[in-house]
């Protein structure tokens, strides 16, 4: 995608900065169509908005020194090592999440079981039900 700009490419701010700060033979190089995408490419850096924008300067001694604190949503494309890490990490907290979930449903259908009075094995006890209505 290359913007539609109507005056020529020389005469754009951003282009005109660029070719001041190289050598002329260089800057004289380069084609209409190689400096539209240069300046296509330049007009993509966007800093957004955010929720938290704090920016000023502090004097200390003859030196001033400037800071700049941004904070908001992140809403850059992830790398593939960092999709791998989340897809990891939510696979991880599903299958955590289900082993508990089944464990303890099978405590509850036990103590169901035991409340009914079903032995399943004679002789056989896990001792679960003991300590539930001892703890109870």
């Amino acid at each position: 995608m290359v913007l539609k700009i109507k005056r020529p490419m020389r005469q754009e701010p951003n282009i005109q900065h660029i070719l001041e700060r190289m050598p002329v033979d260089i800057a004289n190089s380069f084609s209409e169509e190689q400096l539209a995408h240069i300046n296509t490419a330049l007009a993509g850096r966007h800093w957004g908005n955010h929720k938290l924008d704090l920016r000023g300067t502090i004097s200390l001694w003859k030196n001033r020194y400037y800071f700049v604190f941004l904070a908001g949503k992140d809403k850059r494309d992830y790398s593939r090592a960092q999709g791998k890490v989340g897809r990891f990490f939510v696979a991880s907290v599903t299958t955590a999440f289900l082993a508990i979930s089944i464990i303890l449903g099978l405590i509850v259908l036990y103590l169901l079981k035991s409340w009914l009075g079903i032995n399943l094995f004679e002789g056989f006890s896990l001792g679960l039900w003991d300590w539930f209505k001892e703890n109870t």
